[in-house]
């Protein structure tokens, strides 16, 4: 579940890094500075992912879970901004709590 949500934030801010995205959600450009912090932000978030794959299936099946969680995340996101980017966009910021709860065993 953490991967998961980590790899589903991770596209969500890869997403509205791009101005089409971004116009589509929010309806404005975004200024080049949240475009870069977006992208960081996905960046980190589908790295965390993969580290948390690895964490939990070790070096032979970790990659193959962390495609896995990729596939299925990035097809959710897919399907939903179309139809619905603002619930698309909400979900990805509620992914972050849920990712912090599923990582609260591992301390």
């Amino acid at each position: 579940m953490l991967a998961l949500s980590l790899a589903y934030a991770g596209f969500a801010a890869l997403a509205l890094a791009m101005r089409r995205h971004h116009r589509q959600v929010w309806h404005r450009d975004p200024p080049n500075a949240l475009r870069h912090a977006f992208r960081a932000g996905g960046i980190l978030c589908l790295a965390l992912a993969f580290a948390v794959c690895i964490a939990g299936d070790g070096w032979l099946v970790g990659p193959v879970t962390w495609f896995a969680v990729l596939s299925a995340s990035a097809l959710v996101f897919d399907f939903v901004l179309p139809y619905a980017p603002r619930a698309a966009a909400t979900a990805s910021l509620m992914m972050l709590p849920v990712a912090a709860v599923s990582f609260w065993p591992w301390l």
